[in-house]
């Protein structure tokens, strides 16, 4: 009997905010990260809860992640994943759970497709009941990873590879498998399948959605105040570099950034 499957997108889809930001946080706190770096992924992860993926810093972030975990153990990535793995669950969209449940019942298998490290999308997946997670996976040589990706990275035409390759090794019929993403950086994924769904689309994904009779739908959230959102990101950057700054200086996370990102979360 051929099978289906349903395929999600992590963030601003199955969560309401950015991996980035939790895993930053924790990859500073185990030394895979300096200062610079977390204000950058800071920043991008602020914008992007905001105004979307614009893809503009997709092959930089990956050149980063890479360079960062040279010579890192297995054990220290796996501890990242777990370490994570509460905040990513709190942040699941009740809507997503509906979802995952519906598609399950209806005999169709689920996963997470993200460019989110593979120890981070493999345990929430997990943890959610799907069947499995496509993360950007490092290639590992003697329990350390060499810096080098083993597969493709997760993001754009990489995701539709690794879609095509699991459903080629797993029997799906991709006619009748289900994509689900807020962003046209996962137009390859959604054209890929027969039930593509924009989910709070960006305004590139949304136009591309309506012209071609996709369905779109919008999960709840809070009405966007652009302006007023805009400056508050500006700021909560500040202040998230400044006292990440502080907290590695005296050895304790930052309590700033943490009501940062929830405030942030809400929107």
């Amino acid at each position: 009997m051929t099978k289906s499957a349903a395929f999600f997108d992590l963030d601003r889809t199955l969560i309401s905010g950015a991996s980035a930001l939790p895993v930053g946080v924790e990859a500073w706190r185990q030394g895979l990260a300096g200062n610079r770096e977390i204000a950058t992924w800071v920043t991008s992860a602020i914008t992007f809860m905001i105004l979307g993926d614009k893809g503009e810093s997709s092959d930089e972030t990956k050149t980063a992640f890479l360079s960062r975990i040279v010579d890192a153990p297995v054990e220290a990535l796996d501890s990242l994943g777990s370490a994570v793995l509460p905040r990513l669950v709190s942040q699941v969209r009740p809507e997503s759970k509906s979802l995952i449940k519906m598609h399950r019942e209806a005999g169709r298998e689920t996963w997470i497709v993200s460019a989110s490290p593979s120890v981070v999308v493999e345990p929430l997946a997990a943890s959610l009941g799907m069947t499995g997670g496509l993360g950007t996976r490092g290639l590992v040589v003697d329990g350390r990873y060499t810096g080098e990706l083993d597969g493709p990275f997760m993001y754009g035409a990489g995701k539709a590879e690794a879609i095509e390759k699991l459903a080629s090794e797993r029997g799906y019929d991709l006619e009748r498998c289900y994509a689900y993403s807020d962003s046209v950086s996962d137009l390859p994924m959604m054209e890929l399948v027969g039930h593509p769904v924009a989910v709070n689309p960006d305004s590139a994904l949304n136009d591309i959605a309506h012209k071609r009779g996709w369905p779109v739908v919008i999960f709840a959230r809070k009405t966007k105040r652009a302006i007023a959102w805009s400056s508050l990101a500006a700021g909560a950057a500040a202040v998230a570099i400044g006292s990440y700054a502080l907290g590695r200086r005296h050895g304790r996370s930052s309590t700033l950034i943490e009501a940062a990102s929830r405030s942030l979360r809400r929107t």
